[in-house]
């Protein structure tokens, strides 16, 4: 058996060998748990290699995972360590104002990522597959940020290597302070925090070029669209199309869907499907019209796998 690796404040590295590239990804929460949390958590044991940390309220859920840990706290609390750690005043922020503080992440808890190689942020309302199959050690080594949207840095996922350049890399921000201390959200983990290594889009191809010559941000980046979002209507399907698929099967720690055959997700993000708040009048979203999304107890999961339709978690039929 090998050695359990700790970091420098004692914590366990949850499950990466030292041959893996260790990866950590934070998320604070607070309120309760939504519905399929145990089929989330599910899908993070298909990923044992992969960590996953959060600050939270709400307990823990019933599926308890080894790579999966929880620093209890309230949201007054969290609040506080932000306003003390970056000194500005964000106690007064709600649970979705929490988005903005994303890319200061790496930087509020250096402590719990000492000894990872790679930390990253991410989302609940998402089911993971075979992370590592996308996200090699090959992949993982050549880049400092890994993103699954080709255009921005993408909230419900992205990575980023352990250095204080990447830690700290949200005071380069303009007027950071103001925008956490404004209590609208400012979604700043895709918009401001993408242009420090992105620049807009509008600029020419070659003022890109240059800044990836001038700044460190702007070098090793792997901004890849991975397809994990469904019925967006700024992002086509990969034939192009807008038909999006409508039944995912999760078998195995791994994500298919019955429109692309045996190929591979690393994820589904299935916000439009909880929410119309992106679906531009096309509403109302699926599971708002359900009087329950859960089909299935989550227990079958692990051994039998499930589906996720727009009816909800379902078990899987005989086909998939």
């Amino acid at each position: 058996m090998r050695p359990r690796l700790v970091n420098k404040s004692g914590w366990p590295l949850l499950s990466s060998p030292a041959s893996v590239k260790s990866v950590r990804i934070l998320i604070p929460y607070f309120g309760s748990w939504p519905e399929w949390m145990n089929f989330f958590i599910e899908s993070c044991k298909g990923n044992p290699t992969i960590d996953w940390l959060f600050f939270t309220d709400c307990g823990e859920p019933e599926n308890r995972a080894p790579n999966v840990q929880y620093r209890h706290t309230t949201l007054a609390d969290y609040c506080e360590h932000v306003s003390r750690a970056l000194k500005v005043d964000f106690r007064r922020a709600s649970g979705h104002k929490l988005v903005d503080i994303k890319p200061a992440l790496g930087f509020l808890h250096a402590d719990e990522l000492a000894g990872y190689d790679f930390y990253g942020f991410g989302d609940i309302d998402v089911i993971y597959g075979d992370i590592r199959r996308f996200y090699t050690d090959e992949i993982l080594g050549a880049h400092q940020l890994l993103s699954t949207h080709a255009d921005r840095i993408a909230g419900h996922l992205a990575l980023f290597e352990n250095t204080s350049l990447m830690r700290e890399a949200f005071r380069r921000i303009l007027g950071w302070r103001d925008l956490l201390e404004d209590e609208r959200t400012r979604v700043m983990d895709e918009r401001q925090y993408t242009y420090l290594f992105r620049p807009r889009r509008r600029r020419k191809r070659w003022l890109r070029l240059v800044y990836s010559w001038i700044t460190p941000l702007g070098r090793r980046l792997y901004f890849r669209e991975q397809y994990s979002t469904i019925l967006s209507s700024q992002r086509p399907w990969h034939d192009g199309s807008d038909v999006h698929p409508e039944e995912w099967i999760w078998r195995d720690g791994q994500l298919f869907n019955s429109a692309d055959g045996e190929r591979e997700f690393m994820y589904l993000h299935f916000m439009n499907w909880k929410g119309d708040r992106w679906l531009e009048g096309s509403g109302p979203a699926a599971w708002t019209t359900q009087g329950t999304i859960l089909h299935m107890d989550w227990r079958e999961a692990g051994r039998d796998g499930f589906r996720i339709t727009p009816r909800g978690f379902e078990a899987r039929n005989g086909t998939d």
